[in-house]
């Protein structure tokens, strides 16, 4: 159990709940900011990476396995990694972590150097994914850590922002340095290097230690993140909700540089490719930020089902455009649509867990998140190659309508921690009334 005190924030001027709010906390500010930087790095070479594996294969299935070997261990590697996330100490962990990826990377980009066999380029991409399963829990059981409950919607909104705004920020600077002459590799090397702004954001600040209260050992001990999310119906619905949004809606995030080759005849070597990829990714950034900020007021459970509503026509319009001038509009609504949805549920998600929870249940939220998406797209990636980019598209757009129902949390109510709490200190009361006079406090 954490013995740390609620961290305080400088002299507040924002809205409680707000983005603003969530920067005054120092800690969680340096760490974002180095995030931030890493996650450009990291998104240059999401980009550059799948789309120089469609230049040299032509096939969608080849981008999946690539996409599977970057994300698929955090279907396998999730779990022990938040067991490894309550074991040690987090700042060590992360920076240990963090360290490991940058030297993948740079392997990674000697291999692409010497246009080396596909296998190999899996293997050490598969050395990225994996590192970054047993750490992905750690970290983002911490950042919760770093500011108060009222203020972590703001600091999970700015999280968005910093993965998504590094999707527009990312491919656009790999966009500009290519066209300056930078190569592929060097593409990567540049990517490893802002590895370094993760390691100085980590070493920079205290996170506090949480141990968890589960006394179970061996295999018990790496089910209880299942047993917590099966124990309260708000966290298996938002991990179900997202599995299936996952699964179902986002294959195309992984097949995006087949889908606009196939769809829109937009090469993937093209600056056209990496324009429509920045805007996508602005969508997704502006989709985060507007949860923690302007959209701040409204009811999370009412944007969850609206945000599925708005992805599903925007899907739609994807499946149905032909050219880039289509494309590129639709693409920006169908990246806000996608993080409008995404941040509220992670909001609930989070918000419904203890501290000394968090990294057991969080690593079930990144297998559903991440690992998922790899899943869907190994299985569509042969479709998308044999008969085209828009069946899976479709796919897409009934899923997302059926998760707007079924997420309907006002509809179809499940319980809160928050009223869980509450339940749990009027019991206290009554049975301290109990104690102290011998009846019950009603009778």
């Amino acid at each position: 159990m954490s013995t740390a005190v609620t961290p305080q924030p400088m002299k507040r001027k924002a809205r409680p709940g707000t983005a603003g709010a969530a920067l005054g906390y120092r800690d969680f500010r340096i760490l974002w900011i180095g995030l931030f930087a890493s996650n450009i790095g990291t998104w240059m070479q999401n980009l550059a990476l799948p789309a120089y594996i469609d230049a040299r294969t032509h096939r969608a299935t080849w981008v999946a396995i690539m996409g599977f070997a970057q994300l698929g261990p955090l279907l396998l590697l999730s779990i022990p990694g938040g067991v490894l996330g309550d074991r040690f100490r987090r700042r060590p962990f992360l920076i240990t972590n963090q360290a490991a990826q940058m030297v993948f990377a740079v392997a990674i980009a000697f291999l692409i150097s010497r246009d080396a066999s596909l296998w190999a380029i899996f293997a050490i991409q598969l050395g990225i994914g994996v590192f970054n399963a047993l750490g992905a829990p750690a970290m983002q059981a911490s950042i919760p850590l770093l500011v108060s409950r009222e203020d972590l919607p703001g600091a999970l909104s700015l999280n968005s922002v910093m993965l998504n705004g590094s999707r527009v920020i990312g491919p656009a600077l790999a966009a500009a340095l290519i066209g300056l002459g930078v190569t592929v590799p060097q593409i990567f090397v540049f990517n490893a290097a802002t590895y370094l702004f993760a390691v100085a954001g980590i070493a920079m600040i205290t996170i506090p230690h949480v141990r968890s209260e589960s006394l179970e050992k061996g295999v018990q001990k790496l089910l209880v993140g299942v047993r917590i999310a099966r124990s309260r119906s708000v966290l298996s619905r938002m991990l179900l909700a997202m599995t299936a949004f996952s699964f179902f809606c986002l294959p195309y995030v992984s097949l995006f540089p087949s889908i606009a080759r196939l769809n829109f005849g937009i090469p993937s070597s093209s600056a056209t490719y990496k324009w429509l990829y920045a805007t996508w990714g602005l969508g997704a950034a502006l989709g985060g930020l507007a949860c923690g900020s302007v959209l701040i007021r409204f009811d999370r459970r009412k944007l969850i089902t609206f945000a599925f509503r708005g992805f599903a026509v925007c899907m739609a319009g994807f499946a149905l455009a032909r050219g880039p001038w289509l494309a590129i509009p639709i693409g920006f609504l169908l990246g806000f649509f996608y993080f409008m949805a995404v941040t509220p549920m992670v909001t609930v998600f989070q918000t419904n867990m203890r501290d000394h929870e968090r990294a057991r249940v969080m690593s079930l939220w990144f297998m559903a998140f991440g690992g998922t998406v790899t899943l869907g797209a190994l299985a569509f990636g042969p479709v998308v190659d044999h008969i085209g980019a828009r069946p899976v598209l479709a796919i897409g757009v009934v899923a997302a309508l059926v998760l707007s129902w079924w997420t309907d949390l006002i509809r179809r109510p499940v319980g809160l921690l928050a009223d869980d709490e509450r339940r749990e200190a009027i019991e206290a009361r009554n049975a301290a009334a109990l104690d102290e006079h011998g009846v019950g406090a009603g009778e």
